[in-house]
């Protein structure tokens, strides 16, 4: 299968890496009235209601099938209820754009975990080199935690490297299905708010809890734009470029996370994250190819 990218996919690529940049910054926003759960259920809930809504409008009609249910199932713990809540939970200790930052090794974990899965990508010299690389832009991320920070920023890393893991194996699995991208996004969000309900009911009990207008426009962006459009765009890429070049995006997130907690919430990660980061994105360009490769820009072009 060609793998490679076009202009379109480029283009859509980096209007994914806009909206899941955002995603960081509207988090940090609603996390300061809302709990985790609650959070990440209200943001999988209103993107499957509009998402169904959609199909329905544009006169789609889903064909409800034992695959589509399995499938739904397993997106929805690995692209959706445990990465997101773990990321949120994680961004209560440490800034939005260390944890965009430290979300960017899913594609490491894919080339890993792609040498054992079903429908994961083969490991060359370079990208072996490449993983190499961009390890130690992980471990240096994660190494802050022996010299800097409490123990709740240690886990709060370690929770959004976790989602990084869930993100890679959901980028395998889905990479192998043969089903129409809007209804699967619905369904993978719609059992991700199914898993969430007990946990708000029982855990967060948000009720009677008095919420401002930036709080309720967050909720309403993230599920809008970062969750229900971003997730048309997801799967359209994946079926044309693969689970590691799609993951590529993770490198591109950090710098809308990244200016957004700059100009508005103040945030300025240390030295170590950026360094990290610039570690990481060599490893990412050496597994994709994009070194030494004489017609990579006439590819692009």
């Amino acid at each position: 299968m060609n793998n490679s990218m076009k202009l379109t996919d480029w283009l859509l690529l980096l209007l994914l890496s806009f909206l899941w940049g955002g995603s960081f910054f509207f988090n940090e926003v609603v996390l300061r009235q809302l709990s985790p759960f609650t959070l990440v259920f209200l943001r999988v809930f209103l993107a499957a209601v509009i998402l169904w809504i959609f199909i329905f409008i544009s006169g789609d009609r889903p064909r409800f099938s034992r695959q589509l249910l399995i499938a739904s199932l397993v997106l929805g713990v690995f692209n959706n209820f445990v990465p997101f809540s773990l990321i949120v939970w994680g961004q209560q200790y440490i800034e939005g754009g260390e944890a965009s930052i430290i979300n960017a090794a899913a594609p490491l974990f894919s080339a890993v975990l792609g040498q054992f899965m079903r429908g994961g990508e083969k490991l060359t010299r370079n990208r072996a080199m490449g993983l190499i690389i961009g390890w130690l832009g992980v471990f240096l991320l994660v190494g802050q935690a022996g010299s800097s920070g409490s123990e709740n920023m240690i886990y709060g890393r370690f929770a959004v490297l976790g989602a990084s893991l869930c993100y890679a194996i959901g980028a395998i699995f889905g990479k192998r299905l043969s089903l129409p991208p809007k209804v699967l996004a619905a369904g993978m969000l719609s059992a991700a708010a199914i898993y969430l309900l007990p946990f708000v009911v029982f855990i967060d009990k948000p009720w009677g809890i008095d919420i401002n207008t930036a709080t309720v426009l967050s909720i309403l962006s993230i599920s809008v734009l970062c969750t229900a459009l971003a997730y048309l765009i997801y799967f359209r890429l994946l079926a044309r470029v693969g689970a590691t070049n799609l993951l590529l995006v993770t490198f591109l997130i950090p710098l809308t996370a990244l200016v957004l907690g700059l100009l508005f919430l103040g945030e300025t990660p240390g030295w170590r994250a950026f360094a990290g980061f610039g570690i990481i994105t060599v490893g990412l360009l050496i597994i994709d190819g994009r070194f030494g490769r004489s017609n990579t820009c006439r590819d692009k072009s």
